[in-house]
């Protein structure tokens, strides 16, 4: 293929974009990661639930990925990079059979031009790449509660998925603290690894008196105070200060923050987005437009565990072969 120009661009480097690239390259597609190296789990010491790798720090699940890559002279990442918009590029004329075979597009309105160009910003990217195929794996930016001390916390005593670090945590006092009306479905989860839970909503008219007495049912109370801040020392919580003078003390917790899709690069695309902003994909991660695939945390009202991210993106990789060559496929 020209310089420039790759079967597929992935933008973002986490577990969904590593994971399509894998599975690419072992497809023989010539393959470009985009990443911009700010993973939304950089605070975490410590990611659960991946088979294998339990327990990993994530930057080196990361590493560990990136090194297996460097095996398929197709696949080529670029770090510190960012995509800061993506066009499509209009069809020049069709292909004849031979020409689509060898190109792998057959189907309507083949031709030489790839479907999309791709603006890059890094010092050591390119203006702009040209692909046949993107897969968005962004994930998710995040905005935590507004409480001075919550990052000195975050990613070690406090933490955003139940699923990935309830267990370390189990049968200790805990706090939910959030500001979204989810906060009872969160508590009801959570109370599955402690009986002593308290949800604090920091001053947000979030939980209403029947669903305060349906989670008091079951132990779990609500504290409706604004918080103040949050202590404790060397990344341990040991206490909620709240704005009254109160000092509720707890061993840990789960914090809930407000989630938006990284996608802003989609803009100049008339992609269906769901009223969150995240591309609507089909179960094989095929968006509204052909050639537009998307995978984990980007795709999703809120984090996966990176086994599911992962999983998403070896999918939308299977899936994109076929495409290409024109064999629908029920992955």
């Amino acid at each position: 293929m020209p310089d420039g120009v790759y079967d597929a661009v992935i933008v973002g480097g986490g577990p969904a974009g590593l994971s399509a690239a894998l599975n690419l390259g072992r497809s023989r597609a010539r393959v470009l990661v985009v990443d911009a190296d700010r993973p939304r789990n950089a605070a975490t010491l410590n990611s659960h639930g991946f088979l294998t790798r339990d327990g990993i720090p994530p930057h080196e699940l990361r590493r560990i990925a990136r090194a297996e890559l460097e095996a398929y002279p197709s696949v080529e990442v670029l770090a510190r990079t960012r995509v800061t918009a993506i066009a499509s590029i209009p069809p020049t004329g069709a292909m004849d059979g031979a020409h689509a075979h060898a190109r792998g597009r057959p189907g309507q309105g083949d031709d030489d031009t790839p479907r999309f160009a791709l603006t890059l910003e890094g010092r050591r990217a390119p203006a702009s790449v040209r692909a046949d195929s993107v897969v968005v794996a962004t994930g998710l930016r995040e905005t935590l509660p507004l409480i001075p001390s919550i990052r000195a916390f975050y990613g070690m005593s406090l933490f955003s998925c139940a699923a990935c670090d309830a267990w370390e945590l189990r049968d200790r006092p805990l706090a939910l603290i959030g500001e979204t009306p989810d906060l009872p479905d969160r508590a009801r989860l959570i109370a599955r690894w402690t009986d002593r839970l308290t949800v604090f909503t920091n001053g947000a008219d979030v939980i209403d008196t029947v669903e305060e007495a349906e989670l008091a049912a079951s132990g779990i109370l609500v504290d409706r105070r604004g918080i103040a801040d949050l202590e404790g020392a060397r990344g341990s919580v040991s206490g909620i200060r709240l704005t009254d003078g109160t000092r509720v003390a707890i061993e840990g917790g789960f914090v809930r923050p407000h989630w938006a899709p990284s996608v802003e690069f989609l803009a100049g695309l008339d992609v269906a987005c769901d009223s969150q902003g995240h591309p609507v994909v089909d179960r094989s991660g095929r968006s509204s437009i052909e050639g537009l695939y998307a995978a984990g945390d980007a795709v999703a009202p809120g984090p996966q565990q990176l086994i599911v991210a992962a999983g998403q993106g070896a999918r939308v990789a299977a899936v994109l072969v076929h495409d290409r060559l024109g064999v629908r496929t029920a992955h």
